[in-house]
């Protein structure tokens, strides 16, 4: 691990301190504190997207440094929206997801700004890679509430841990189903067929298929297969992020983002 000395990695782990912080204090009760530790880390999270946004000259998507910046700033909306729209609760955990998301930003993965590829250089790029990742933080917090399910917690929160997962994966999988139909339009215009067998892409149609095996699972009343379910969902989701980039074994269309 190494330390960024720079305005960027100063944001970075500015930021993570504060989630830090807001998770201990969410965690303990004392939610006044915890709410405005968490709204200020998001604030310096969002500088740093600023920041990069600024100092690339395009949207922070192009690779798993801007990727893991972005969707440590989406927690925060997520748990505003998950309590005040849904009625859910997690908070804690949510700022404790943020400040782990932050860690392979601020030590793991390169800074370096570099050009967008000519194959990022379409207008579906900022569609496309956001419609995922609000999917993939959104089925996060889904799979925390169905591994509540599992482990049989009691309900401390507003919603059962699976009403909770079951709300969630209703709120992720639209944004999970308009990546793939984005992706497919793109690879169509990239690369010139809807569908090009690369890894990337069967790993997100594992995902997909997964997730829609959950809806029909859940008409059975099946708790805790409709919680594995979710939980191998984000599992793939991991991979697909991940596995399919930096895996030495596959060399797919979508290796620029590494």
């Amino acid at each position: 691990m190494t330390i960024s000395w720079t305005l960027q990695g100063a944001l970075i782990y500015a930021a993570m301190a504060e989630f830090v912080l807001a998770f201990l204090a969410l965690a303990l009760r004392r939610r006044r504190l915890g709410w405005a530790q968490y709204a200020a880390a998001f604030g310096l999270v969002v500088a740093a997207v600023v920041y990069r946004t600024a100092h690339t000259g395009h949207a922070p998507l192009q690779n798993l440094f801007e990727v893991f910046l972005v969707l440590a700033a989406l927690l925060f909306p997520l748990s505003l929206f998950g309590r005040f729209a849904l009625g859910l609760g997690g908070e804690a955990i949510d700022a404790f997801l943020a400040a782990g998301l932050l860690v392979p930003a601020g030590w793991v993965f390169s800074a370096a700004p570099a050009p967008l590829p000519p194959a990022l250089q379409t207008p579906l790029f900022i569609p496309h890679v956001t419609a995922y990742l609000l999917a993939y933080v959104i089925l996060t917090k889904a799979a925390v509430f169905a591994g509540r399910t599992l482990l049989h917690r009691p309900r401390l929160e507003p919603l059962s841990p699976g009403e909770a997962t079951y709300r969630l994966v209703c709120l992720g999988f639209p944004f999970l189903t308009a990546g793939l139909l984005l992706g497919a339009l793109w690879g169509k215009r990239a690369w010139g067929d809807w569908w090009n067998w690369d890894p990337k892409e069967l790993w997100s149609l594992a995902t997909w298929l997964t997730y829609a095996a959950y809806f029909h699972v859940r008409t059975l009343h099946k708790r805790r297969l409709e919680a594995i379910l979710v939980l191998a969902g984000f599992v793939l989701i991991v991979l697909t992020l991940l596995w399919a980039n930096l895996a030495r074994i596959f060399h797919g269309l979508h290796n620029y983002a590494t």
